[in-house]
């Protein structure tokens, strides 16, 4: 068995079919245009981080929604969390790529303070290091950056030894250092959260909320908030439709949240609904993305990235399946258990009975489950709480008359049973 060695730049670039220009030293310009990828690479390993604490710590003081696990970290706690993603024989720090200007998006990279997201702050954990000055930069032009860089990523990857790979933090996702998360999406475990100055539609947040964003954090903390896990509701006793989740990998915003902003809208689940979505999502996680990443590495091993049709199907079907991932995430992280607690009025988690006339003028009887919109299913009378006939019949008891409107007109029931 042939063991994994090191590539450097150049030749990372070569083991994929391109061409390496360069290398010019951090902070020199790549006088390139045109779309690409470019490699930051070390000019021999380093055996520990060379990380800043005097900038680590500027940047917490600078950034008060950074937090690490959950809570604002000191300069020593977040400077050994990096610490904990170096590799020791590895020169790659960082690999990139542009659709627009190589020598464009280098600049933009080299000149973002660390902390801003603008006006490009991809690999942003290399402005803590203490050797900056000492990087260097190669590139190669090509008109399938996209591909490109999910192929140098997956083959740097391929070139950490098991012992380098042994000592990371976390092993499942193996990154040049500046990389948190892979070309299809896969991130770094690293607890590292809220790390930029920007709030959540873009904009550039002020010094005002800043402030803001630190005070309530502060007093958040001081409050002993914690994050306790998916909540329970019963129909009858209204309670936060908010939902906590434990620190860690789901605190990201919670400074963002504490200074006033909104949090991620309650969903609203019955436990088989909750055991559906945790089960779909354990499927996608643990079966469905280690398949299409295998496929996406038979593909790639055909070549000719551009034109390949397999490679480009594989991806179109991660990309569709990461975007669900994404989004059951955030369903659970924000979701309310309700669970029907057999009354007579009608609420989320009730069965209920109706009846209406037909066309031809004859009763019929129709059977509904109120749940949340996550988990509606029209087909299957499942129908949700906001949904035109869910909302008309929320709160009404048997007996009462219903009219709802739809698209089509209006529809009469009657409301036989709750359950």
């Amino acid at each position: 068995m042939i063991e994994p060695r090191s590539l450097g730049a150049a030749e990372l670039l070569r083991s994929v079919g391109l061409l390496a220009d360069g290398p010019v030293h951090w902070g020199n310009p790549v006088r390139v245009g045109g779309p690409g990828v470019y490699i930051v690479e070390l000019a021999a390993p380093v055996k520990s981080a060379p990380v800043d604490h005097q900038l680590v710590g500027q940047w917490i003081e600078r950034v008060p929604t950074l937090t690490l696990d959950g809570a604002r970290p000191t300069a020593r706690e977040l400077a050994v969390r990096l610490g904990e993603f170096w590799l020791p024989d590895e020169t790659v720090v960082y690999i990139g790529m542009t659709n627009l200007s190589i020598g464009g998006r280098v600049a933009a990279f080299v000149k973002t303070p660390l902390g801003d997201r603008r006006p490009h702050a991809g690999g942003h954990w290399l402005k803590t290091l203490t050797i900056l000055s000492e990087l260097r930069v190669w590139w190669a032009p090509t008109s399938a950056p996209e591909e490109y860089e999910d192929a140098l990523l997956s083959a740097f990857a391929q070139a950490v030894s098991p012992a380098a790979r042994a000592g990371l933090r976390e092993t499942s996702v193996v990154l040049p250092f500046g990389n948190l998360q892979t070309a299809t999406n896969e991130r770094k475990q690293h607890g590292i959260r809220g790390s930029l100055l920007v709030d959540e539609v873009g904009g550039p947040v002020t010094k005002a909320e800043r402030l803001a964003a630190a005070a309530a954090a502060r007093a958040a903390r001081s409050a002993g908030a914690k994050r306790t896990g998916v909540l329970r509701s019963n129909p009858a006793r209204p309670r936060s439709t908010t939902a906590r989740a434990p620190s860690g990998s789901r605190a990201a915003a919670a400074a963002v949240r504490a200074a006033g902003k909104p949090a991620g809208p309650a969903v609203h689940l019955s436990p088989e609904g909750l055991l559906a979505l945790r089960g779909e999502l354990d499927h996608l996680t643990t079966i469905q993305r280690p398949a299409i990443v295998a496929r996406i590495a038979a593909a790639r091993e055909l070549g000719d990235l551009k034109e390949n049709s397999d490679y480009h199907e594989a991806r179109r079907e991660q990309s569709f399946a990461e975007g669900r991932v994404r989004q059951l995430e955030d369903q659970l992280r924000n979701a309310v258990v309700v669970e029907g607690d057999g009354g007579t009025v009608v609420a989320i988690g009730s069965t209920v009975v109706v009846e209406r006339m037909d066309a031809a003028g004859a009763l019929e009887t129709t059977t509904f489950k109120i749940v949340g919109a996550a988990e509606a299913s029209p087909k299957t009378d499942r129908i949700s709480n906001v949904s035109p006939i869910g909302a008309a019949l929320v709160g009404r008891s048997p007996g009462d008359a219903v009219e709802v409107v739809v698209p089509s007109g209006r529809i009469g029931f009657r409301i036989l049973e709750v359950r």
